[in-house]
């Protein structure tokens, strides 16, 4: 599918399982965690900077929170990162709440934490620098089951 959507584009995946059956010129996958650091360090060793991530992986919201924190400081500035399949922060299987919605252990949680950031500048009597995510996020678009986040 991103074969197509992006028909220009170098395009990298990860998986736990060995998909290196879908390598081709300009497509290559990687067979690690998404939770691994040293991994996605490695990873990003061999890809570079990039300028759109989508995060379709385990769907386990700690996962989607750690990747998230590791790989947004990484895109490019003006990149885009995706979060796909967020309906798993309403299901306790994948470490989620149907009775809390604002957890921040939740990928929705987490994610509609950092809305006020977007306005961080208008905080009144704010003592505190801004965080690197209130400093970098212009937009974030909430849609059905899936998150935009756009860098400055």
């Amino acid at each position: 599918m991103w074969r197509t959507y992006f028909p220009k584009g170098r395009i990298y995946g990860i998986d736990i399982f060995d998909k290196s059956r879908h390598d081709e010129r300009r497509i290559k996958t990687f067979k690690g965690s998404q939770a691994d650091d040293v991994f996605l360090k490695q990873v990003l060793e061999t890809t570079g900077t990039p300028d759109i991530i989508i995060d379709d992986g385990s769907h386990l919201n700690e996962h989607v929170i750690h990747t998230f924190k590791v790989l947004f400081p990484v895109l490019r500035d003006q990149g885009i990162y995706v979060i796909e399949d967020t309906q798993t922060s309403y299901w306790k299987r994948y470490g989620g709440s149907s009775e809390e919605f604002n957890r921040p252990d939740t990928s929705m949680g987490y994610l509609k934490s950092l809305t006020d950031g977007l306005n961080h500048t208008e905080f009144e009597n704010r003592t505190e620098a801004p965080t690197y995510l209130e400093q970098h996020i212009s937009e974030i678009h909430f849609y059905h089951n899936l998150v935009f986040i756009y860098k400055k």
